[in-house]
């Protein structure tokens, strides 16, 4: 105010001593007095209008716009079209906004938004169900600070975006939660959470009737098997007919029991429970051993080559036997007599990595992320005529999640197949020596 009324004196002194003085030169005592009232005049209209839109726009109202014509009210009326346009964008941000909380409040899933720092900004009313949280309450502190659950709490720190986990027993009653950590804009953080509770104990059902149904087939299967060697044997050789028959159901049933360890294991395997019996492994000489059972079925067919590394890695011995064994069946099954298959077990950017190469037919690019479903099968003729399961892939994968490694299939038709098993460096054993030993294998 101060400040407005000493600029408005300077300016009218300023005004009424230069309108006198033309007034004084030009026209005489009366001029300079005209000249110098209405400079004044014009000074107080000006500030007059400057107090008024100062006022208007510490409080603006679009309903109560100072009626002023001339400059001044060109300049409200854009003032005035300016604001309403401003209101009007924010209105509809702000019902943006409404709908977007509605939507995110009515969502079964729950939502936590968090800052840099993993303070909750804001979460729905499934996020309060799932982890027992309060927006009230719990607004602007620390998710770190509210964690009861230790994995939960290292999943967070860790920032494993893209990378689910299942929690169990959480909040109220025994439920089962899958929570995934999602990033968007600048260093913020979306947790997000479902309840899975229905599906897994679908999934749990599904286990426990391959498991009971693989069970109660074994016992049968194995004294089927067992009658019809005896008969195979007591029959008259040059009885052909008989024999066929024999061997053709002996060959059927050995393949119903090996579909059924096949379902056992790939049960066991799926079961979250169930233990990794992890020990120190000599991967060379698992792999190695793993070869010469492997003879029996390649009977000289093709030519095996193997180049392993003195990496030593932790895990279970049984599951990772089974998977190379798997990897290595299919790659002899597959590849047409006379060809070639490299078994190697390397480092490769510090991980290790266990890969079977082939130059059998190769598979085509639309059949590549479907390969490790259970019986999923390219040629489903050829597929049963070579005595596989359809579940060896599958139980492959299987081991692998539970190690920290995944499968990388490389396959081109007609060129041939590369599978790799890649583990983490975090289950390299400190003793491990990283010089290759290569290990030639009798070829045919």
């Amino acid at each position: 105010m101060n400040d407005w009324l000493g600029r408005l004196i300077l300016l009218a002194a300023l005004a009424g001593s230069g309108g006198l003085l033309v007034g004084l030169i030009f026209g005489g005592p009366a001029a300079a007095l005209f000249l110098f009232f209405t400079l004044v005049g014009i000074a107080a209209l000006h500030y007059r209008n400057q107090e008024r839109l100062a006022r208007w726009i510490a409080n603006p109202n679009p309903d109560d716009v100072p009626d002023i014509a001339g400059s001044w009210g060109e300049i409200f009326a854009r003032l005035y079209r300016h604001l309403k346009l401003e209101r009007a964008s924010q209105a509809s941000l702000t019902a943006a906004l409404s709908r977007f909380r509605d939507a995110a409040e009515a969502m079964p899933d729950g939502v936590i938004v968090l800052d840099a720092e993993n303070h909750i900004e804001w979460l729905n009313p499934a996020a309060e169900k799932h982890f027992n949280f309060s927006l009230e309450r719990d607004r602007l502190q620390p998710i770190t600070n509210l964690l009861r659950q230790p994995a939960l709490l290292d999943y967070i720190q860790g920032e494993h975006f893209g990378d689910p986990m299942q929690l169990k027993d959480i909040g109220e009653g025994e439920r089962i939660f899958s929570v995934q950590l999602v990033p968007y804009g600048h260093q913020q953080k979306l947790l997000l959470s479902r309840d899975i509770t229905r599906w897994e104990r679908l999934e749990s059902m599904r286990r426990d009737f391959i498991a009971n149904v693989s069970h109660e087939l074994r016992t049968p299967l194995t004294v089927m098997k067992g009658f019809l060697e005896t008969l195979t044997d007591a029959r008259e050789s040059d009885d052909r007919l008989y024999r066929r028959s024999m061997e053709l159901m002996t060959e059927q049933a050995e393949r119903m029991q090996r579909l059924v360890e096949d379902l056992l294991m790939l049960s066991r395997l799926e079961d979250s429970g169930y233990p990794l019996r992890e020990e120190p492994i000599d991967v060379a000489a698992l792999v190695r051993s793993v070869l010469m059972d492997a003879e029996a079925l390649n009977r000289g067919q093709h030519r095996l080559h193997s180049d392993m590394a003195r990496t030593w890695i932790h895990g279970s011995r049984d599951e990772l036997r089974s998977a190379f064994s798997n990897l290595l069946s299919n790659a002899i099954r597959y590849t047409p007599p006379g060809g070639e298959i490299h078994v190697t077990w390397k480092l490769e950017d510090g991980k290790p990595v266990f890969a079977v190469k082939d130059n059998g037919e190769g598979i085509a690019p639309e059949h590549v992320p479907r390969l490790t479903e259970r019986f999923y099968r390219v040629d489903r003729s050829r597929s049963r005529s070579t005595g596989g399961t359809g579940l060896g892939l599958a139980i492959v994968k299987h081991v692998l999640q539970r190690h920290q490694a995944h499968l990388e299939i490389d396959s081109e038709p007609n060129k041939g197949s590369t599978f790799s098993c890649v583990f983490p460096a975090a289950r390299i054993t400190p003793a491990s020596a990283t010089k290759a030993e290569i290990t030639p294998i009798r070829a045919a």
